[in-house]
């Protein structure tokens, strides 16, 4: 796996606030940033402006890299224009935005059959997103991995299988394997999680499933 030192910069929105210009604090997933770089805020892919960085200890630094809780005051978009879940990232290598991608899902607990046109609440690094479930693609055989060639009627309780999952709006996201950070999910309802899941495959604008 890729050194995240060495990789794109990725630091998911945890908080934000506004303290003069806008603030956002987060979590450094993968790369590193510094003050005076421009950076691009996803998925409304708007160029940003670093003033600012300061450390848990609120003491300003002059960089901050992978693993660093860092508040960051940002010179170029409103405080109103940013989501919980929106993402940092450098101009050259943006974190993909999509509203439709495949995932492998394990079924924890759930009391009915998950069918096609199933709705939760996607938790995918800080962001929380509404998704349905649209497409049953595959059911997967625990033991050794293979993929039905049929896709299934349902998933139920300790089932693994491919699914195609939508959400309204784009959403800031990367394939399991190639961050695992920002590629791993839970997926609630009623309060409760009930499945466990990774991002295998991304769609973008004309792809079809």
């Amino acid at each position: 796996m890729d050194d995240p030192h060495s990789t794109p910069l990725r630091m998911p929105v945890n908080e934000k606030h506004k303290d003069m210009s806008t603030v956002v604090v987060g979590k450094i997933e993968t790369g590193s940033l510094k003050k005076g770089s421009t950076l691009l805020m996803m998925p409304n892919s708007v160029k940003v402006e670093v003033q600012a960085i300061f450390n848990e200890l609120e003491e300003e630094i002059p960089a901050a890299a992978v693993g660093d809780n860092v508040r960051i005051r940002l010179r170029g978009i409103e405080e109103e224009g940013i989501m919980i879940g929106f993402v940092l990232c450098r101009l050259k290598h943006p974190v993909h935005a999509v509203s439709k991608f495949e995932a492998q899902l394990g079924i924890l607990d759930h009391k009915n059959m998950i069918c096609a046109g199933y709705t939760a609440v996607l938790h995918i690094h800080n962001a929380i997103e509404e998704v349905s479930l649209s497409a049953m693609l595959h059911l997967l055989d625990k033991k050794t991995g293979r993929k039905s060639k049929r896709p299934p009627q349902f998933l139920k309780k300790s089932q693994q299988g491919i699914v195609m999952i939508e959400t309204s709006g784009p959403l800031c996201v990367e394939t399991f394997t190639d961050s695992p950070r920002l590629g791993r999910f839970t997926l609630r309802d009623e309060g409760k999680t009930i499945a466990i899941g990774k991002v295998t495959k991304l769609y973008f604008g004309n792809d079809e499933a």
